[in-house]
């Protein structure tokens, strides 16, 4: 069976890899699987909605996704340009069977993605994906093809944003009258939206990269390339920056003295201020094995207990309701507030941020000083084959041998790349000459052994 779900649905570079042919074929096995449920309980032909950032084969792609759809004999409502997280919210909010985002988030314009939230908002299960896989690998469409009347009808929905704004205002309870704030969009997603959402709540907005001409998304700007907002930040003395990815379902923040608060940091910052307002549920916070190990000192000095999972929004989202927590994320700035929204949520997450600054009547600076960032260096080791690596005894024993170096001061992480032929060696602590002396000594043994 073909490989073409990832961690974060299917992509590619449009046109070679992810072809108008393939959207087809993906509408019609997507739709199928994701509707038969609906189909038996409710009137009329089931509802997907769909979203799209700002790169140019977003319309190529959507038309293709969209015809194939129609001809499984299911509405669809084009929600146009919207963020991943929008998309995700609406699914749930308009009774849609399933939701589907066009987007490849940071990646460059040349790429696109596709990628399905199941009827509840949240991403599709492992096993809902296999189904679809499968179904794209026959050599035979043999799925419905309705006729006349059963055939699916088309609703543009470009209006729909304003449901998921007014969802987003209704988070805080709080203005954001005095603030001076300036927005990178990534000239993404977030391009009219975030600007739109903060000026109503009273803030003065100075949006950045909120332009785009369908090839200019992501480029030196946005989450990834924060460089221009902390400029912008410190050339207007505003209270703060914040920066979008293409489709805005991270966000990376600029304090006032254009130092960079990351995802964790900001994580660190809502978990207290959550913990302190009773909302933080169970008084745990979900992170990644990528987390700062400064972010985990923190939480254990706040009395907050954290739980760690595999690099993934997804795995996040999966140990968050397993254990009934309402909130976790990533360094990366993929943020999940649970009660509000069930993906990471960029504009969520600069409300809440922005809300704890506003009551706490403080800076952002002031705020990121409740966690120590320690040094992290990483090395990516080229190796011939990564299966069973943990079971080679030279590696293991160097692992252990800088561990107990460390001690409770550091932290060593080894871990084969998910998708290519690596060996990733990250070690964390105080002292960033010791840290590179170690995390080179466990690559040279990995280059030894592995190539």
């Amino acid at each position: 069976m073909g490989n073409y779900f990832g961690t974060d649905g299917i992509r590619g570079v449009a046109n070679r890899e992810l072809t108008p042919e393939l959207a087809y074929r993906l509408g019609r096995a997507g739709a199928y699987v994701l509707t038969q449920q609906n189909r038996n309980e409710q009137e009329g032909k089931p509802l997907v909605v769909v979203g799209r950032d700002t790169r140019l084969s977003g319309e190529m792609l959507e038309s293709a996704l969209v015809a194939g759809m129609l001809s499984i004999g299911v509405d669809v409502a084009r929600l146009g340009v919207v963020t991943t997280p929008g998309v995700a919210w609406l699914t749930k909010e308009m009774k849609a069977s399933a939701g589907v985002m066009i987007s490849a988030s940071h990646n460059p314009f040349e790429d696109n993605g596709i990628k399905f939230f199941g009827h509840d908002g949240f991403k599709l299960f492992d096993s809902l994906e296999e189904e679809i896989e499968a179904l794209l690998d026959t050599d035979e469409d043999r799925l419905p093809r309705p006729v006349g009347e059963q055939i699916g009808r088309v609703e543009d929905r470009g209006d729909a944003y304003q449901l998921y704004l007014q969802h987003l205002r209704s988070t805080i309870q709080t203005d954001l009258c005095g603030m001076d704030i300036v927005v990178d969009c990534a000239n993404g997603a977030a391009s009219r939206l975030a600007p739109m959402l903060l000026r109503d709540l009273g803030a003065d907005v100075t949006a950045m990269c909120a332009d785009p001409d369908g090839v200019n998304i992501n480029v030196d700007c946005g989450s990834t390339h924060p460089e221009r907002l902390r400029q912008e930040v410190l050339h207007r003395n505003a209270h703060l920056g914040l920066a979008f990815d293409g489709d805005a379902d991270r966000l990376i923040a600029v304090d006032e003295q254009g130092k960079l608060v990351d995802g964790d940091q900001i994580l660190c910052i809502c978990a207290d201020f959550m913990k302190e307002q009773g909302e933080l549920k169970e008084d745990t916070l979900v992170t990644t094995v990528m987390s700062n190990i400064g972010l985990y000192k923190a939480m254990d000095s706040m009395g907050i207990r954290t739980e760690q999972t595999k690099v993934g929004d997804r795995y996040v989202m999966e140990k968050m309701r397993q254990g009934g927590f309402n909130l976790g994320g990533e360094q990366s700035g993929h943020i999940i507030f649970l009660d509000h929204n069930t993906t990471g949520d960029g504009m969520l997450t600069a409300l809440q941020l922005l809300r704890v600054v506003k009551e706490k009547a403080t800076t952002l600076n002031q705020l990121a000083q409740t966690m120590t960032r320690y040094p992290q260096i990483l090395v990516n080791v080229p190796v011939r084959e990564k299966e069973h690596w943990d079971q080679n005894q030279e590696i293991m024993g160097k692992i252990r041998e800088v561990e107990q170096a460390l001690g409770k001061d550091g932290r060593v992480l080894v871990r084969p790349s998910g998708t290519e032929p690596l060996i990733r060696v990250m070690a964390e602590g105080p002292d960033k000459q010791q840290l590179e002396y170690y995390v080179n000594k466990i690559a040279d043994v990995i280059r030894t052994q592995l190539t």
